[in-house]
């Protein structure tokens, strides 16, 4: 288990910026807690349930209001074909468990990347990437089907091909509010689409979240440094649940799930292996930020256009 335990003071034109990354004191313990769990998926839902599970209510019993599961934490399975054989509805089994566990720990849940059997499935044969939002009564309050799909080839990493099994979502989600802030959806590659990310912003989010199965190329090259940009341009805390480890013969994943504060510095990471860190978030900072370095007042859609239109 990981704590964000640095601190660090910055200034800018004389104002003090400081990342919020604060052992948990008597000072800040009015400031909402979020938990970020990191896992290694395997084929064995009922097995990946039951670790998932123990995280939960860990992030419960620390005072988490909010708790973030990485993509594929239901199941990563060796092939296009198990994939949709494993894969269920909403309504399924599955979902039910994680409603329960909501309900029994008080907490809210991002599932990060859940295979949906959408309403299309008889036609299509083919599911969504599905990040589902439950509050702490285990209501679905907000889903969003992952917009841009992984088709790539990267030497050293093997290829991935998601489309071969997964239909791209057709909209972005709302900002939804959480205990912790507004929080805006999004799913793994997602974060590569800045556009995506300055779209959730103007549209009121706090906090984005990319819940990710990142992999052993990709991941030291691109993850962290991503993550933060994202964070930084948009100045909104963003929260990565991540995929760790070995998941089967054929794929493993990078690790590495963290917070990063709206200045763009890392304030929790999980060590390596399944665990979990926990991170406050400090809307008042984010506000003081935000008002000290107006980005989004000094914007010039008339030169460049508007790269992320706001949400309708």
């Amino acid at each position: 288990m990981t704590f964000g335990l640095r601190k660090r003071l910055s200034k800018e034109r004389g104002f003090s910026l400081m990342p919020r990354a604060m052992a948990i004191s008597s000072s800040s313990c009015k400031l909402p807690l979020v938990a970020v769990c990191q896992v290694t998926s395997t084929p064995d839902k009922q097995q990946n349930f039951k670790t998932c599970a123990e995280l939960v209510r860990e992030a419960a019993r620390l005072g988490a209001c909010l708790a973030f599961l990485p993509e594929a934490f239901d199941f990563i399975a060796r092939d296009p074909a198990e994939t949709l054989r494993l894969s269920e509805p909403l309504g399924g089994r599955l979902l039910e468990e994680y409603t329960r566990l909501a309900r029994e720990c008080g907490l809210w849940l991002s599932l990060g990347g859940f295979h949906e059997r959408g309403q299309d499935w008889e036609q299509t044969q083919k599911i969504y990437n599905c990040h589902v939002l439950l509050n702490s009564k285990g209501a679905v309050v907000a889903t969003y089907r992952k917009t841009h799909l992984c088709d790539v080839e990267i030497p050293g990493q093997g290829p991935m091909c998601e489309s071969n099994s997964t239909m791209p979502g057709p909209s972005l989600e709302s900002p939804v509010s959480t205990p912790a802030g507004k929080v805006g959806l999004a799913v793994c590659y997602d974060m590569r689409f800045p556009e995506l990310s300055l779209a959730l912003a103007q549209a009121g989010a706090e906090i984005l979240t990319y819940p990710s199965a990142f992999g052993s190329v990709t991941g030291p090259a691109h993850w962290e440094v991503l993550l933060r940009a994202r964070a930084i341009e948009t100045q909104c805390y963003v929260v990565a649940a991540a995929q760790c480890g070995r998941h089967h013969e054929k794929r493993a994943s990078y690790g590495h799930s963290m917070v990063v504060d709206p200045w763009g510095t890392v304030v929790a990471r999980c060590s390596e292996g399944p665990g979990l860190c926990l991170a406050q978030i400090d809307l008042s900072y984010l506000r003081q930020l935000r008002q000290h370095l107006p980005v989004f007042q000094h914007r010039r859609p008339d030169l460049y256009g508007n790269l992320g239109h706001p949400l309708s």
